[in-house]
């Protein structure tokens, strides 16, 4: 995994110097939400709640130049999911919708209906990061101690 993260990395070393030196304004944007799974299905956090590692989430965007790029994500161990590119400033992104794909949990897998997508205008400035609102998968039944 840490190689893959190197590799990420020195991507985006590499494509910040050819936009520095085509003269290029480079921006960078970052899409940040967790997952969780809410095990009473009750809408609150509680100490029986927990957040959901490996869980799918798909973001879509759409540029200032009007090009739509799609981004697929899974949670960390925190239940956090991270999407992020450096592109040029007048191709950044407009406006994007992250939406859950599934939760590889074997019990936690039905998706709370009201979470199915959420819209956004994405106008942070460049190293800035958006945050989403939490996806919430619950128990198909609620565990007897709820």
């Amino acid at each position: 995994m840490d190689s893959l993260m190197n590799k990420l990395v020195m991507g985006l070393v590499v494509m910040v110097a050819i936009f520095e030196a085509s003269g290029v304004d480079a921006w960078t944007g970052e899409i940040r939400g967790r997952v969780v799974c809410d095990v009473c299905a009750d809408s609150s956090i509680g100490p029986e709640d927990h957040v959901l590692e490996g869980a799918e989430v798909a973001v879509l965007c759409i540029t200032k130049s009007g090009e739509v790029v799609n981004y697929q994500a899974f949670t960390n161990t925190k239940g956090v999911y991270t999407v992020a590119e450096t592109m040029p400033e007048s191709e950044r992104w407009d406006a994007c919708l992250a939406r859950p794909i599934g939760s590889f949990h074997t019990s936690c897998n039905h998706l709370n209906q009201a979470n199915n997508g959420i819209k956004f205008t994405y106008n942070r400035p460049s190293g800035n990061f958006h945050a989403v609102k939490p996806f919430v998968y619950r128990h198909q039944y609620a565990p007897s101690y709820c």
